[in-house]
């Protein structure tokens, strides 16, 4: 799949973006994402809830998402030195479901993770 962001967006991004729609043999052990990720990742999401230190367990949920999306369409982004925010289409095998992602980087990697969705409709579009 070609790369979903601008060309203007953070390289740390681009990569992120392209672990996210490579399929899930690229993904393997995840091993390859982990190295974009502060090893004390602060994520905020729609089903997990608030979870600092949470690297490897977003790192099992990005699996599942991996696992059944089947495109990535952006539709706005906003980059800055300090953080991005990202808002997406993510085609799932029962229809489109919108994700809106702020990131904040410090010392090469990605160190907060705020993702907004619909988590319900999320699972009833095939997510896991």
């Amino acid at each position: 799949m070609a790369n979903v962001l601008c060309p203007s967006a953070p390289a740390l991004l681009q990569d992120y973006y392209r672990v996210l729609t490579a399929g899930p043999q690229a993904f393997g052990n995840g091993s390859e994402l982990r190295t974009l990720l502060s090893d004390r990742l602060d994520f905020t999401g729609s089903l997990a809830g608030h979870r600092p230190d949470a690297t490897d367990g977003f790192l099992q949920g990005v699996a599942g998402f991996i696992g059944t999306v089947r495109g990535i369409n952006v539709l706005r982004e906003v980059h800055d030195e300090s953080g991005s925010a990202v808002l997406y289409d993510a085609q799932m095998p029962g229809g489109p479901v919108r994700f809106a992602e702020f990131f904040t980087f410090d010392d090469g990697v990605i160190d907060t993770l705020n993702l907004h969705y619909d988590g319900p409709d999320y699972i009833a579009k095939g997510g896991r």
